[in-house]
C-alpha cells in the first residue's frame, strides 16, 4: 500500500491523469498483477492510495522493471510532496489465492 500527498490541485490533476496512463498499460502488459487500484481520500483531496496485489515476489519485480513504471516513478517526483510506503503480508482474503 502506498500514500501519495501531491503538492497543490494542479499536480494532484497531473498526477491522476499520470496514474491513468500506468494503470492502462499494466492492464496490458502485467499479468503477474492482481490489483493495481488508486484511491482518492475522503476529505482530503491531496492523498491518493494505491493498493497493489502481485501474484508473487517476481511479478513486483517485472512491474518495477517495466518503461511505463520507470516513466511514472520519475515523472511523479515534481507532483508530490510524500510517499509512504506500507509492505503488506496477505494473510487471508476473498478473491485472493490465500
Amino acid at each position: 500500500m502506498v500514500r501519495f500527498t501531491c503538492k497543490d490541485e494542479t499536480s494532484a490533476a497531473a498526477f491522476d491523469q499520470l496514474v491513468r496512463e500506468t494503470i492502462e498499460a499494466i492492464r496490458q502488459h502485467e499479468p503477474g498483477t492482481i490489483v493495481y487500484a488508486s484511491h482518492r481520500v475522503d476529505g482530503r483531496p491531496l492523498q491518493r492510495i494505491f493498493y497493489e496485489l502481485y501474484q508473487d515476489r517476481a511479478a513486483f519485480d517485472a512491474h518495477e522493471q517495466t518503461e511505463h513504471t520507470k516513466r511514472f516513478l520519475s515523472a511523479r517526483e515534481h507532483l508530490l510532496d510524500s510517499v509512504e510506503v506500507d509492505w503488506l503480508e496477505l494473510q487471508s482474503g476473498k478473491g485472493t489465492a490465500s
